[in-house]
């Protein structure tokens, strides 16, 4: 359910449409499913209107300075009114210069959806991204104007998280050549190892969101190509499997913005995996042989299992047999018990004072470190 400022609100309701592009493109979406998800798109829809200013953009807060980051693509499951998107459209033109680059415009709660150093480019990037996602053409004169602007900064590029948009956008614009160029790029810096494939912004974030956000990126640039190589699927997935680690108990991931895209290109690598056939067992087994099996077949793909393990902590061995693809994740919680206010050392000083003979003052100062 969307909700929060504008920012968070639009942010809390892409995962919905993914979601249900993703049931929809697999033959799996339910009427109850489809309900309850556009009831979240309606009321997402609904609630972001209170951030929109009469120019046609939207703030993250109702009053604030209108910005280039907030733009809806829920219309195909939800009525989105045409002159509010055709609005939001002419202000984001109005936004693009001379070049074909947009200017950034308004405040972000979290600075890390800029990218680093090349804003104008980063932001270009997305908005071109977001009218290619939303099916305008590259013979759009905006589009086409953006992408211009993205190309002059080929190979200036040093921000690995530009880079990975880049990569994306020249993909959904069916770019070929300057896409394969961007992902040679990529894979001179990725970090690989256990199987699995990632992308840091620097060294010292090598595990933080903007990571998250750089490797999926990469991993929609992949997907997204015209037809999916061997060596594309096999990079797909690596990616994945170091995402799904990345992953918290919950689904979700670090941010906001990193659960988005994350959850945009988990999506697709889902649906272009997609098989309704085959069925596992995945058998879990304690040290003293207590075992318990989830089964995974055309009737529960769709079910989130759990269960409490008994011991902990404990040994345990997984087990997976079948033909399908499984995600296994284990999670600990634990409380921390609220320490007490003890008393590691006290000094008392004592200062004698005899002003007078017929008078006598005694100051005690007592300190206590904790």
């Amino acid at each position: 359910m969307p909700y929060g400022c504008g920012e968070q609100n639009i942010a809390l309701l892409a995962p919905n449409i993914y979601i249900l592009q993703y049931l929809e493109n697999t033959e799996q979406l339910t009427t109850a499913i489809r309900e309850r998800a556009t009831g979240f798109l309606k009321s997402g829809y609904q609630r972001q209107l209170n951030y929109k200013h009469y120019s046609g953009a939207y703030s993250t807060f109702g009053s604030g300075e209108g910005n280039t980051w907030t733009f809806g693509k829920a219309q195909r499951y939800a009525f989105i009114d045409p002159e509010i998107i055709n609005r939001s459209k002419q202000w984001l033109i109005s936004m693009q210069r001379s070049d074909g680059c947009f200017i950034r415009k308004g405040r972000l709660f979290n600075n890390r959806m800029k990218g680093g150093v090349n804003d104008d480019v980063t932001i270009t990037a997305y908005i071109t991204a977001s009218f290619l996602e939303l099916g305008i053409t590259v013979k759009d004169p905006v589009v086409n104007k953006g992408l211009l602007c993205l190309k002059s900064s080929i190979g200036n590029q040093t921000n690995t998280y530009t880079t990975a948009l880049l990569a994306y956008t020249f993909s959904l614009a069916g770019e070929t050549e300057i896409r394969e160029q961007l992902l040679e790029e990529l894979y001179g810096v990725a970090i690989s190892g256990d199987g699995r494939l990632h992308w840091a912004q620097s060294a010292s974030h090598d595990s933080s969101p903007l990571s998250v956000e750089i490797s999926s990126y990469v991993l929609l640039a992949l997907l997204t190509a015209g037809q999916l190589t061997a060596a594309d699927l096999g990079s797909a997935n690596r990616i994945v499997s170091w995402l799904v680690k990345q992953q918290n108990p919950y689904g979700g991931f670090s941010s906001t913005q990193d659960t988005v895209v994350a959850l945009q290109a988990l999506a697709l690598y889902s649906t272009k995996v997609f098989s309704s056939d085959g069925s596992g067992t995945v058998t879990v087994k304690s040290a003293d042989g207590h075992s318990h099996n989830f089964d995974v077949n055309q009737n529960y793909k769709l079910l989130y299992q759990e269960r409490s393990l008994q011991d902990v902590p404990g040994k345990y061995s997984i087990e997976v047999k079948g033909s399908t693809c499984v995600s296994v994740q284990t999670a600990l919680f634990y409380n921390v018990p609220t320490p007490t206010e003890t008393s590691t050392l006290s000094i008392t000083a004592t200062t004698d004072g005899n002003c007078t003979k017929s008078f006598g003052a005694t100051l005690t100062l007592k300190f206590t470190i904790t």
